[in-house]
């Protein structure tokens, strides 16, 4: 058995890592592969760290293409080989003509989750503007959507299988600088690399629009450090890298915008 209460010390998500850690023990008495559903980029993070300190099982995750947000974990015993395809993932075309009647990501989600399933069933959505959308999906729901998703908002769709090499992803855009702070606070790094005043990021992360490693934060002195990853919304994704301490005692931090 894993140490359960060790593993759920300091965890957010404690119902969802208890349910992993089931997921586990009956891997590593079985000898098979168990998975999970979609995990938020939270979970994932959360899970990836506690299952990190184990040495009786190993894990991959993988939501079908590299940059997803929504993955599912496989977990094997760590005798047992896993890769990518150990997860088992579906990939959807929801295609009809949006021209006149443009659908979101939200309008997309809400279609699908109006069909009877549950979030954690869906991953990524893909939003192809006035051709419609794509998602990735537990496999086992796949004929079942084919049949029951026919209209997103006014739009009637066609809903059918493709092969998860034909998701239309696009590479994110990235922008390398430098900044050099009196400390690592999480205003003074967020506002030199967004672009943006030190008082405007105040007023972001004080009104919740601010999250440090999916984790929403509402202080400005929240000291960051090396690899953590600053996302607001509507603006993208700032990761830390690395961090030097000048002759003056400053930090001299190396940053990649996401845009």
């Amino acid at each position: 058995m894993l140490p359960r209460e060790e593993l759920l010390k300091g965890v957010e998500n404690r119902e969802q890592m208890a349910h992993i850690i089931d997921l586990a023990d009956r891997a590593i008495k079985t000898w098979e592969v168990a998975v999970t559903d979609f995990l938020s980029p939270i979970e994932l993070m959360e899970t990836q760290t506690a299952f990190n300190r184990l040495t009786e099982v190993h894990l991959v995750a993988f939501g079908g293409y590299p940059q997803a947000e929504r993955q599912r974990v496989a977990i094997a015993r760590i005798d047992l080989p896993l890769d990518a395809t150990s997860v088992p993932l579906a990939a959807l075309e929801i295609a009809g003509n949006f021209l006149f009647d443009s659908a979101s990501h939200r309008d997309f989600l809400g279609s699908l989750l109006g069909t009877g399933i549950v979030r954690e069933k869906v991953g990524d959505i893909i939003v192809l503007g006035e051709r419609g959308a794509q998602a990735v999906v537990s496999p086992d729901l796949v004929e079942f959507l084919e049949m029951s998703l026919t209209q997103v908002r006014s739009v009637p769709v066609k809903t059918q299988r493709i092969e998860l090499g034909e998701l239309k992803i696009r590479e994110p855009k990235k922008k390398e600088l430098t900044t050099v702070e009196a400390s690592m606070r999480l205003d003074a790094i967020a506002s030199a690399g967004f672009g943006m005043s030190r008082s405007k990021m105040a007023d972001l992360i004080n009104s919740g629009d601010v999250r440090v490693n999916w984790k929403d934060i509402s202080q400005t002195s929240y000291q960051l450090k090396p690899n953590d990853l600053i996302a607001i919304r509507g603006k993208g994704r700032l990761e830390v890298g690395e961090v030097q301490v000048t002759k003056k005692e400053r930090y001299r931090i190396q940053l990649t915008r996401y845009l």
